[in-house]
């Protein structure tokens, strides 16, 4: 990014709306040029991603329902970071929670912007390995509707240039954040 670009001027902003997971404001703002306009923004505070791998070499995911699209999709476990959590510490809840899968090992694998064009939320990606398979199913939240998926690399590779199933981009973007690591 060059020096010389300057931030734009927020002139007003206005909360929309507030929800459990995100908030929705339009600010009316003032470009370094002097154009004025409004951008519409989702507020997030983040979300956590794991990558898991059993010790098999099968990669843990989960198939569920997303209300949006009106369908299935293929993803890896993810949670929204609560308030009171690091992004670590909310992956590994969400992946025994969605998977029955517990790791005991870590790998950060960074950080993403999702959708910078209408929101601010970054996914938090992590390799989880050294898993062991919990003797409580998984507990998953009332508005789940979560079955759970294994695939080597190579029958999600598969998967993900085929189109045969639809594989969410969080997902995609972390499986190729933790491909060299196995």
């Amino acid at each position: 990014m060059s020096a010389n670009h300057s931030s734009p001027e927020i002139l007003k902003e206005r909360l929309c709306y507030q929800g459990r997971k995100f908030n929705f404001e339009v600010s009316h703002i003032r470009l370094p040029n002097g154009m004025e306009g409004e951008w519409e923004c989702i507020r997030h505070p983040g979300g956590a991603l794991a990558v898991p791998l059993t010790p098999e070499g099968k990669l843990v995911l989960v198939d569920q329902y997303r209300f949006p699209l009106k369908q299935r999709l293929l993803e890896f476990p993810a949670g929204t970071v609560e308030s009171s959590e690091k992004a670590a510490e909310t992956i590994k809840r969400e992946l025994e929670e969605e998977t029955g899968y517990r790791a005991h090992q870590w790998q950060d694998l960074g950080k993403f912007p999702l959708a910078p064009g209408y929101s601010d939320e970054y996914i938090y990606s992590f390799l989880a390995t050294d898993l062991e398979q919990l003797d409580t199913p998984p507990d998953q939240d009332e508005d789940e509707d979560i079955e759970i998926a294994l695939y080597t690399p190579q029958e999600l590779e598969k998967l993900i240039h085929s189109g045969e199933a639809n594989v969410d981009a969080k997902s995609i973007a972390s499986y190729y954040l933790a491909r060299p690591y196995f």
